[in-house]
């Protein structure tokens, strides 16, 4: 066989070789692409997102459309071509696989931290919205979650209201925690609670709770950061109670990062007029109860989906600005939000053609 043709035919095999190798060999990395962008104050799948009862609503128009980012599941094992396509591919993002599930978490495990993040940001919504309107919201101090074989177990149950740690009155969850560390390991803590049975039967026949009782846990030993601290098992977080029923109807989202957008979408709801003036407005960002707005991740995929779908103007939350202001798509102007109050002196710029006051973000 003449050198040049063996030349050749080599070249051809380890060719096809390699091209095998990047087909069969799995890399540990996983996809983001722009996702579905849902309208707040529209429908998805033949119902209305926001269902509001027991106070006026008025009709809103425009877009508040809340973004998405699409990932590949923990499961799918990603070959060598498919990450170099997706690296070259304006439209998607190629990360390492622990980016989108850390720690070995399973695709059951993403789901439910997922679906607790979004139910939490909804209750997040609701309260940032009605604080924006001066609408009163009770709320209080709760157990959120008991870890299974811990001090707590048995003790204290998801839904007790937790009204004092040591005599001491608790006003937000960080106290809980603050109160029991006091303690080296070992040492009791007494709780004063209302029973989650008690809360819920007192919000139902609309009075106070009666029920209290003092309940005396020993706390366990966990090391953090080289130190032994005490704990007894347990995570707090806030309830409340609304004084008129607002649901949020949207299946097969995940993730905090729709908060923003829910609350504007209510606010416009239990407004008269429109926060957009009719406009296209996209955005994104984590809210909590003090309406303070929060970064989230993928937010490149999310202003791409946004454009894609015809958003004039997309709500960024400060601490993404400059990473999203680094390959904004022609049209699409990302305004900087740090709280609700932000995006609502934004959207009255908006709608009143003031385009030229808006807080734009930069990369700088």
């Amino acid at each position: 066989m003449p050198r040049r043709t063996a030349t050749m035919l080599a070249s051809t095999l380890m060719l096809i070789a390699l091209l095998c190798a990047g087909v069969f060999i799995p890399v540990p990395y996983s996809e983001m692409s722009p996702g579905p962008t849902v309208n707040t104050l529209g429908d998805h799948d033949g119902e209305p997102v926001l269902q509001i009862s027991g106070h006026k609503v008025y009709e809103a128009s425009g877009h508040l459309n809340m973004t998405t980012v699409r990932v590949t599941s923990a499961e799918y094992k990603m070959n060598l071509v498919e990450a170099v396509y997706g690296w070259l591919a304006h439209d998607n993002r190629v990360v390492p696989h622990e980016t989108l599930y850390p720690d070995g978490k399973t695709e059951e495990e993403a789901t439910q931290e997922n679906a607790e993040e979004f139910s939490q940001s909804q209750e997040s919504a609701k309260v940032a919205a009605l604080k924006a309107l001066d609408v009163p919201v009770k709320s209080w101090v709760v157990v959120s979650t008991v870890v299974k074989d811990s001090p707590a177990e048995d003790r204290l149950h998801a839904g007790d209201v937790i009204k004092a740690v040591d005599g001491t009155t608790v006003r937000k969850p960080a106290d809980v925690a603050e109160l029991v560390t006091k303690h080296k390991p070992g040492q009791d803590v007494v709780f004063t609670i209302v029973p989650a049975k008690e809360q819920a039967a007192a919000e139902k026949q609309g009075r106070t709770p009666t029920e209290t009782r003092k309940v005396t846990i020993t706390t366990a030993s966990s090391e953090d950061a080289g130190e032994k601290r005490a704990i007894v098992g347990i995570s707090a977080g806030t309830d409340h109670t609304f004084p008129f029923s607002i649901d949020i109807k949207l299946a097969d989202v995940g993730g905090p990062s729709a908060g923003l957008m829910f609350a504007l979408g209510i606010y416009d709801k239990l407004t008269p007029g429109d926060l957009t003036g009719g406009t296209f407005v996209a955005g994104t960002g984590t809210i909590d109860d003090n309406g303070e707005v929060g970064p989230i991740g993928g937010i490149g995929m999310k202003i791409i989906g946004a454009r894609d779908k015809g958003a004039q103007y997309f709500l960024t939350p400060a601490d993404n600005c400059a990473a999203a202001a680094e390959d904004t798509p022609d049209g699409l102007t990302l305004v900087k939000v740090d709280t609700i109050d932000d995006a609502l002196g934004a959207l009255r710029d908006i709608r009143s053609g003031k385009t030229a006051d808006l807080p734009k973000c930069t990369t700088g």
